[in-house]
């Protein structure tokens, strides 16, 4: 892969509205070009037999479930409110008039 220069890092930096320095410039340049030298290593490797992976583990689904299951009576629920009217539970206003 081309190693990407100086100028290139700052353009990019610059679209992602990145301040970097000259001396940030150059190290960045360098550890981009040690990243898509190791990417163009990765291009190299046999993969014919390889099964194409989602994940390493063969999971399926690891959920529950989803079954409806009965909540809280009304009544019991209303026993650990402070204030409540018609049986909703009444809150502070948070906007004034």
């Amino acid at each position: 892969m081309a190693k990407l220069s100086v100028e290139e890092v700052k353009h990019v930096a610059k679209l992602a509205r990145l301040a970097i320095t000259e001396k940030e410039a150059e190290k960045f340049a360098s550890q981009l070009a040690a990243i898509t030298d190791f990417a163009a290593q990765l291009n190299e490797l046999d993969t014919t037999n390889v099964e194409p992976t989602t994940h390493v583990l063969p999971l399926v689904n690891v959920l529950r479930e989803d079954v409806a299951a009965e909540g809280l009576s009304r009544d019991l629920m209303m026993k650990n409110v402070k204030e409540q009217q018609d049986g909703l539970v009444k809150v502070p206003p948070i906007m004034s008039e």
